[in-house]
């Protein structure tokens, strides 16, 4: 095997963390929304909840796109 094969393997390894990131933003999202349509006095109140539990699931997507640039361009 190519030694530089391992180090593409190990990046697309990498880059399902921004595919899950983006299923982990759906799933958010989607139970605030079903949260809302059941509870809308509520809704307002868990508003900035769902944007903070977005925002670190994103923040874990970038974190992965890191770690397979690194992979890529410097090991």
């Amino acid at each position: 095997m190519d030694p530089a094969a391992g180090k593409y393997i190990g990046a697309g390894l990498a880059c399902l963390g921004m595919g899950l990131a983006g299923v982990g933003v759906g799933n958010i999202f989607g139970n605030f929304l079903s949260g809302a349509l059941r509870n809308p006095s509520a809704a307002d109140g868990q508003f900035a909840r769902a944007f903070i539990g977005a925002a670190l699931a994103e923040g874990l997507g970038i974190f992965s796109l890191v770690v397979a640039l690194v992979l890529l361009f410097v090991a």
